[in-house]
């Protein structure tokens, strides 16, 4: 499966679980990138985002792809970072996103906001 593939197969699985502000962030042409993708949404709750990351793990495995190559940030449930090592998914409280920025970090990459 192309990153590309699964980027859309972890879409898939944020909106699943009603996931909000979802973003495909490009970042193959931007030098000194360590992935292709990330995948970043939003959650309500540290529930939702619990239920956000086991969707995207199921539906990847219903793809056929394997499990994540590290999962973190579980315990503290307020940014939880699933890595595909070609995609990362970001799964934030929405304060949390706010402070940290990502999409204004990696400014340079192509930004398709999904919804």
């Amino acid at each position: 499966m192309t990153a590309e593939q699964l980027s859309k197969v972890i879409i898939k699985g944020m909106e699943e679980k009603k996931a909000s502000n979802i973003v495909l962030m490009d970042l193959r042409n931007i030098k000194n990138r360590f992935t292709d993708f990330f995948v970043i949404c939003s959650g309500n709750s540290d529930t939702q985002l619990d239920a956000i990351s086991d969707s995207i793990e199921e539906q990847v495995s219903k793809a056929g792809e394997s499990k994540p190559w590290r999962t973190e940030g579980k315990s503290g449930k307020q940014w939880v970072l699933v890595d595909y090592v070609n995609v990362v998914a970001h799964i934030f409280l929405k304060d949390q996103r706010e402070f940290y920025g990502l999409e204004e970090l990696w400014g340079d990459a192509k930004i398709t906001r999904i919804g």
